[in-house]
């Protein structure tokens, strides 16, 4: 590995993962408290969203923001498409995300951001490097069956991991002295303490409405009545976990064919795609993570990283 300094710039690659792209905040912030310039960006799914919020300046609102949401809290932010191309038409989290970050355009932002979304109709890789931010997110997120396609310049565009999970070759044009992959479809950790779910219960609980309880409770009756004994997956669970198969496949090719300096891995079990009231245990995991795979002169050991703040947020070109 190259000789490091306070300042090095940085290229950072953010994979795609759902909820566990939390993790990339984490990472981030171990990056920034020891001294490492991020002068690019690149990202798909989730990690195009965190890239850009970040990219805008606004990371430690918006992790202010995920870390206080509780698993109600999710649900309502899903608006209901009513359409064959997906369940949700995701505008209410896009509104909410304008309202916190504010409108800008890439080209405009004071680090380098490339946005990752597959142009399903041509079967290609699309990489979004100038117009609203926004867009770049709102495109590169559009996993398939669950978001509607977004339709951007004449393209019908949908995630971005469908293609490429870890999308380390928009960075080939940086002038950087490293390169950083995190990667969400990392091998499992069994030994890994997960909470259990009777303590995220124990944790959501005090919060949860009547309304949200009948739902919680019919929601556990008919997981029992529609799993048999030896426990098949559902639908849903089968459909997720055949798409994160196949991420962790391209990942591997990706991360083979064009390796970068440094992979941070999160375990692709550490939390469900949609989990996203979970967002305090990603993102100590994607800051120990980190600390753990990049090499560290002072030690931070044992301070409660999803308190801190992003310091250094407003960039410089």
């Amino acid at each position: 590995m190259k000789k490091l300094s306070k300042g090095t710039p940085v290229s950072l690659v953010l994979g795609s993962g759902g909820a566990r792209g939390l993790a990339h905040i984490g990472v981030i912030q171990w990056l920034e408290e020891q001294g490492y310039r991020i002068a690019s960006i690149s990202g798909s799914s989730m990690g195009a969203l965190v890239g850009g919020i970040y990219a805008a300046g606004e990371l430690d609102a918006y992790r202010r923001w995920v870390c206080a949401l509780r698993r109600t809290d999710v649900l309502r932010f899903l608006d209901f498409a009513f359409s064959a191309n997906g369940l949700f038409k995701g505008d209410h989290i896009m509104d909410t995300l304008r309202d916190m970050v504010g409108e800008h355009l890439i080209e405009d932002l004071p680090i380098a951001y490339t946005a990752v979304a597959t142009d399903i109709e041509r079967q290609r890789e699309v990489w979004l490097s100038r117009g609203p931010l926004f867009d770049a997110i709102r495109a590169s997120i559009a996993v398939p069956t669950v978001f509607t396609p977004h339709h951007h310049e004449g393209l019908t565009l949908v995630d971005g991991g469908l293609l490429n999970p870890v999308p380390i070759a928009p960075t080939f044009r940086d002038l950087t002295d490293l390169t950083i992959a995190v990667d969400l479809n990392g091998e499992t950790d069994i030994a890994r303490t997960r909470d259990s779910a009777a303590a995220r219960d124990e944790r959501d609980g005090g919060d949860l409405d009547l309304h949200a309880r009948i739902v919680q409770f019919l929601d556990v009756i008919g997981q029992n009545l529609m799993a048999p004994p030896e426990r098949d997956l559902g639908m849903f669970e089968l459909v997720s976990r055949s798409y994160e198969t196949m991420q962790k496949a391209i990942a591997r090719l990706k991360l083979a064919a064009y390796a970068p300096d440094v992979v941070i891995e999160v375990p692709r079990d550490a939390c469900g795609a949609h989990e996203f009231f979970r967002a305090r245990e990603m993102i100590e995991l994607g800051y120990r993570l980190a600390e753990s795979a990049m090499p560290s002169g002072e030690s931070t050991t044992g301070r409660s990283c999803p308190e801190r703040s992003l310091l250094g947020t407003r960039h410089r070109p």
